[in-house]
């Protein structure tokens, strides 16, 4: 069986933007870029279904500038067999990324995608969902465990009122949740290794598949900066001091903000 998962190349999550000058997006020049993590989590769990020996084969996919093959690098370091770059400088949106996958699942046929719940960029949380209704496939989103079988998928995922459990028939697109798993170290055996894997490379027009945006960015703007707390003192003396956050709306008050006064 066949694990097809979806990587995408994002500035890494241990960097604070920046907000370019024209307020037209992020500023991404000079800027560490890395995997987003869901879908390092995607990865993790792949491999992990690959060692009990439910799939034979995991293909990393990702959508974007030539750039991305360092992205892919690094799956395949983890554990994926092989890889696919759909390369394009075009601006690249959900549903543009979902048309394209959906040509690579119509190729590929994988068993099951496999991919992060959204990007740390974006935080749309819209792909994998697109992805099943223009697949036409059973999907189960927000992943925190997965049990797979010849024929099924069964995902636990958390919800409003708890918990619930969903039993998908195959092929089928999951999501992943953080409480998935823990991706593991990449080592410098393995990504010596990935540099010997098999990488190919296709365009949008090879695919069939028009990547025009349909959105309008108006404007990017940094949040408003926070003010600074205020340290009051109560009234009675049998009170510790009290911290209060004044806000835009109404003060936030911690009686405890630095562990119990004597």
């Amino acid at each position: 069986m066949k694990v097809l998962v979806p990587v995408k190349r994002v500035v890494d999550y241990n960097v604070k933007v920046r907000v370019k000058s024209d307020g037209t997006g992020v500023d991404i020049a000079n800027v560490k870029m890395s995997m987003n993590p869901f879908d390092e989590i995607a990865v993790e769990e792949a491999v992990r279904l690959k060692e009990k020996g439910v799939i034979t084969e995991i293909i990393a996919v990702s959508c974007g500038v030539t750039q991305c093959q360092e992205t892919l690098r690094t799956a395949m370091a983890i554990g994926a067999d092989r890889a696919i770059l759909v390369e394009t400088d075009a601006e690249l949106q959900p549903l543009a990324v979902a048309k394209l996958l959906k040509a690579l699942v119509d190729k590929e046929q994988p068993g099951l995608v496999i991919l992060g719940k959204q990007a740390i960029d974006d935080d749309c949380n819209q792909t994998g969902q697109m992805l099943a209704a223009l697949a036409d496939l059973p999907q189960a989103t927000f992943a925190s465990k997965v049990e797979l079988t010849a024929d099924s998928v069964t995902v636990a995922r958390e919800v409003d009122g708890g918990s619930e459990t969903l039993k998908l028939s195959l092929p089928a697109i999951v999501t992943t949740d953080p409480r998935l798993n823990e991706p593991r170290y990449v080592t410098l055996p393995n990504i010596m290794k990935a540099k010997k894997k098999q990488l190919d490379t296709f365009k949008p027009a090879d695919l069939g598949v028009e990547i025009k945006p349909h959105l309008k960015t108006l404007k990017v703007m940094e949040p408003p900066k926070r003010s600074a707390g205020i340290l009051t003192r109560n009234a009675s003396r049998r009170f510790p001091p009290t911290f209060v956050v004044q806000t835009k709306y109404r003060p936030v008050t911690s009686r405890f903000p630095f562990g119990r006064f004597a």
